[in-house]
């Protein structure tokens, strides 16, 4: 499997979680926010790869601590982060 089929399939996942937390509504609208508009940058194409990721890490680090996000949902943060980390070490 190539580097490239790697990151599309991480991307792909990082996505559907992504829509996962936008979709719940017991997470706080502004983690919903911040899940749409980190699945925007994912998925625009125009930029590269590691543009993206790094993107959506900053995006989501920075909520990732928001002392009103649920666990649950700041365990499927955490697990995006780590997936988007692994892209930018390649």
């Amino acid at each position: 499997m190539t580097n490239d089929t790697t990151m599309n399939d991480t991307f792909i996942e990082v996505s559907e979680l992504l829509m996962f937390i936008k979709g719940n509504k017991t997470v706080p609208r502004n983690i919903r926010r911040a899940a749409d508009e980190s699945n925007d940058i994912l998925t625009n194409e125009k930029e590269d790869e590691t543009v993206r990721a790094s993107a959506v890490i900053l995006t989501l680090g920075e909520i990732s601590n928001d002392p009103n996000i649920p666990v649950h949902a700041r365990t499927l943060i955490w697990e995006i982060l780590s997936k988007l980390e692994s892209i930018k070490a390649n």
